[in-house]
């Protein structure tokens, strides 16, 4: 464990936890968690509008460290109003924003991390007022910042790409995995009846994620009607609440037969106790996405000793050690066959003991919290 030797002062825009979970609250509670207890002289504030759920994700934060936001009904007036005014009260040294930051106060030093690009990188999957939005604001943001940062290689080599911004001034802070939460094998059976009592949910495929075209559900949802796994009693469980409509994938399921319909669940929310049940319960995870910027489920599952079938498009190349059960999310032949391959010959306790110990090494939030605060002490 290291230890700070010199106090530096922190603004932590913490807006993404007053909305629905997407990564990078994941990101920010885990590099945070691990910073106050790695580098207690930081002193780190976080502006917030919904303090209530703020505490839940940091119990016993200090409230004097909580700065918060009017409730506007258009949340980018934060950065006109609140922070600047938050900035220039409390003298920061840093002020860190994932993907947008406001105009530059003088004395501080911006981080911005840009978690992804997928807008630019796949134009299809995203609309034209969201893509030229997002393009503006963002470049701006991770142009002008100080210190600048990403979660994955494949990330920082698009970030240079679309913005010309030199490799070399695009820092990798990958996200880390909480793996101290992996279970027994007791404790295994015992999630499998907390699913069932709770759910009624049993033998059963997972995806966790939120619903959006680049998350693939339909190559999923139709590989399993397909290949009719609810014949053989197998489940399939999509959690996540849905971001974008899909057309296609909402008619799919409207229009399963009762047969099919007993064995398909989609559940929007679960708190984070019943999400460890369900990934420790689970009989394989799937994770089909055809485009992220990191992709932390596949990892949590690993880390429950959960089978894994992942995607290796973008920011998942790097997952490679959960091979040979990855695949093309363009290739259907190809996913079909893999999870044809999977369900009868999962891989051994040996190998989900290998994987879960490669995850544990290679994404762990002390190493990110080392790398995040090497950097600020270089930035300051």
């Amino acid at each position: 464990m290291s230890t700070a030797t010199k106090s530096l002062k922190i603004f932590v825009d913490g807006h993404v936890f007053d909305k629905e979970y997407q990564g990078s609250q994941t990101f920010l509670k885990g590099l945070y968690t691990q910073l106050m207890i790695d580098y207690p002289l930081l002193e780190i504030y976080f502006g917030v509008q919904n303090v209530a759920k703020f505490n839940i994700e940091f119990p016993g934060f200090p409230e004097n460290r909580i700065l918060i936001y009017k409730k506007r009904r258009l949340s980018l007036l934060r950065f006109l109003f609140d922070i600047p005014l938050f900035l220039k009260k409390h003298q920061f040294d840093f002020a860190h924003f994932q993907y947008t930051s406001p105009k530059q106060i003088k004395g501080c030093k911006y981080i911005v991390t840009l978690h992804d690009t997928l807008f630019s990188d796949f134009k299809t999957e995203f609309g034209l007022i969201y893509r030229f939005s997002r393009n503006l604001l963002f470049g701006r943001s991770i142009k002008n910042a100080a210190m600048k940062t990403t979660v994955s290689e494949y990330s920082r080599q698009q970030i240079h790409k679309h913005y010309h911004i030199a490799i070399q001034q695009l820092h990798v802070v990958p996200n880390g995995i909480d793996l101290s939460k992996i279970k027994t094998e007791t404790l295994k059976e015992d999630a499998v009846k907390v699913v069932d009592k709770k759910f009624g949910v049993k033998n059963f495929i997972l995806y966790v994620s939120r619903i959006e075209p680049r998350k693939n559900h339909l190559l999923l949802l139709k590989t399993y009607l397909k290949l009719k796994l609810y014949q053989q009693n197998i489940a399939l469980v999509f959690i996540g609440k849905e971001s974008i409509p899909i057309k296609e994938l909402n008619f799919l399921i409207e229009n399963l037969n009762n047969e099919q319909r007993k064995l398909f669940y989609w559940i929007e929310q679960v708190e984070q106790s019943d999400l460890n049940n369900f990934y420790l319960a689970s009989r394989l995870f799937v994770y089909p996405s055809k485009a992220e910027g990191f992709g932390i489920p596949p990892l949590e599952a690993a880390g429950f000793h959960c089978p894994v079938l992942c995607s290796n498009a973008t920011a998942m190349k790097d997952f490679d050690f959960f091979e040979p059960h990855i695949f093309n999310p363009q290739n259907k032949n190809e996913f079909e066959q893999k999870l044809t391959s999977i369900l009868a010959s999962p891989p051994s306790n040996d190998f989900l003991n290998k994987v879960a110990n490669q995850v544990q090494e290679k994404y762990n939030w002390q190493h990110s919290g080392n790398l995040f605060y090497n950097l600020l002490t270089t930035y300051q």
